[in-house]
């Protein structure tokens, strides 16, 4: 039978205040070979430079076994309700393969139609079979939305980019700053152009906004018929889903969240036209090797749980309030910002599943950059802060495009995996100078490193899925919903107050004569 549980009602955690951590100055070649931890997609954890030894790994076992983490995993799998704030199910995982024999067939089925549908439509718009309304063959393709419907698949699509397939130029319009349209249309052949609105209500003030302003200049430049250059990703009751004319209607549900849904038609439809469907596929596939992998009970043999409880020891007894991502891969240079909403909107909660409210720190402040940049801007602070902030570091051992060349006896390539290589050991060990404090490196700075072969599909899926379900298992532990987000509600009414004139709200209105509204 699952229980829900406080973290600081759980025997193990009050185990853990108790342990010193591992020092990671005193990290070896030993143990950074024995601390890593095979996982899908070719991915490898390791964790030889995370302050955790042999005592404290086997308290987080007993916190994981005690908080019933892969139970609770298998029952939202079979369509338990998980999210309690929305009363739902949470079905992302079953959008790229069934994880256990458990699962509701219906939805199942479901989610394999939809992705039939976006196969044989994408081929269409590929092939020149599906047109634009003045008869020219589709050369770009544009995502209109926001938040989930934007920051997962742009970050997915940029991670692509140089794959060697024939591509369709791709494009994003998220905010309703009118000036990110006005970038993203700027020499934009509009007749060879194919726009994707994504809202799941389909009432998405931004997004509507931004579809406004396109279908205007689209008619501005003589396209009369705008919605024969869109398609919608929504739910079936949405106004998006009965809109007269459009080229066609992919459908998600309720039980497929925003920050989720980059594996669903909200990812799926954009990636399949701008690479092929095949390579849409395969991203699943890796996503779903993940998925599998995260089933194992032992933390030793499941990366992605090892990744969740460490992150929950420095949150909970080391105190460390915040959390780097670093990939060494320019390709993933809009990941961070997806992993950012993936965690803080999932797991910055105050209350419990039952909405009683805890006593504990919830999830930290996600950010993040490309190695080798980063270097050049915040790692001062990484360094020499005065606060430790934990680092998870993505690095592969090829590079992902054709070119790079020798200089010096080494390829870019190797120089970006020797900075890579040289900050992980940096932040651990330090470096003593006693005769000139400023240049005094303490050390003791912790992180992890993801690290696969090569970023192909397959392996950015596994990434994907190693930090939702990672996401996913730290909420578990901490007893709280990761799948609703309701601390983004209250603005949006406000906003909606603002435009119908403040209606009374002195503080509002004076703001907004500031802004000029």
């Amino acid at each position: 039978m699952i229980t829900f549980t406080d973290l600081d009602k759980t025997g193990a955690f009050g185990l853990l205040k108790a342990f010193k951590p591992y020092d990671v100055h005193e990290v070896s070649a030993s143990r950074i070979r024995s601390c890593t931890i095979c996982e899908g997609g070719s991915l490898l954890f390791n964790y030889a430079s995370l302050p955790v030894d042999d005592m404290i790994i086997d308290t987080l076992q007993d916190l994981a076994d005690e908080q019933q983490v892969i139970d609770k995993y298998r029952a939202l799998l079979s369509g338990e309700v998980m999210n309690t704030g929305e009363k739902r199910m949470v079905l992302h995982h079953l959008t790229r393969g069934a994880v256990t024999d458990n699962v509701p067939e219906d939805k199942k089925n479901f989610y394999l139609r939809e992705l039939e549908k976006i196969k044989l439509f994408s081929e269409d718009v590929r092939n020149g079979l599906v047109r634009g309304s003045t008869g020219k063959k589709f050369e770009h393709v544009v995502q209109i939305g926001i938040g989930g419907s934007d920051l997962g698949p742009r970050a997915l699509c940029y991670a692509l980019n140089l794959l060697n397939v024939p591509k369709l130029d791709a494009r994003f319009i998220s905010n309703v700053d009118p000036d990110d349209a006005c970038a993203v249309l700027d020499g934009l052949d509009l007749e060879r152009t194919l726009f994707i609105l994504v809202s799941k209500s389909g009432t998405t003030q931004e997004t509507l906004a931004n579809r406004d302003l396109v279908f205007s200049v689209m008619k501005q430049k003589g396209i009369t018929e705008p919605q024969k250059h869109t398609v919608a990703v929504t739910s079936d009751t949405s106004p998006l889903a009965s809109v007269p004319g459009i080229l066609k209607v992919f459908f998600m549900d309720d039980y497929i969240g925003g920050r989720y849904s980059s594996t669903s038609a909200v990812g799926g439809v954009i990636l399949s036209l701008t690479y092929g469907f095949d390579v849409f596929n395969e991203l699943l596939e890796g996503a779903h090797s993940e998925d599998l992998k995260a089933l194992e009970p032992d933390l030793r043999k499941n990366g992605i749980l090892m990744d969740a409880m460490a992150g929950v020891y420095l949150r909970n007894v080391l105190n460390c309030p915040y959390s780097a991502i670093l990939p060494y891969s320019q390709a993933l240079n809009r990941l961070p910002a997806h992993f950012q909403q993936l965690d803080m909107e999932s797991n910055g909660k105050h209350v419990n599943r039952d909405g009683s409210f805890i006593k504990y720190k919830t999830g930290p402040v996600i950010f993040g950059e490309p190695g080798t940049n980063g270097q050049h801007s915040f790692y001062q602070l990484l360094h020499q802060g005065s606060d430790i902030v934990p680092m998870q570091f993505i690095g592969f051992r090829e590079k992902q495009g054709d070119l790079d060349c020798e200089i010096e006896g080494a390829t870019s390539h190797s120089k970006l995996n020797a900075n890579l290589t040289a900050q992980i050991v940096a932040f651990a060990q330090g470096k003593k100078c006693p005769e000139n404090p400023n240049k005094d490196f303490e050390g003791g700075r912790y992180s992890s490193l993801l690290v696969a072969d090569r970023l192909s599909p397959f392996t950015l899926g596994a990434i994907l899925s190693h930090f939702e379900n990672k996401v996913m298992f730290q909420g578990f532990v901490w007893n709280i919903n990761s799948f609703d987000q309701e601390g983004v509600q209250l603005g949006k009414v406000l906003a909606k107050k603002v435009l119908a004139g403040c209606e009374g709200d002195e503080n509002l209105k004076a703001y907004a004569e500031i802004l000029g509204i």
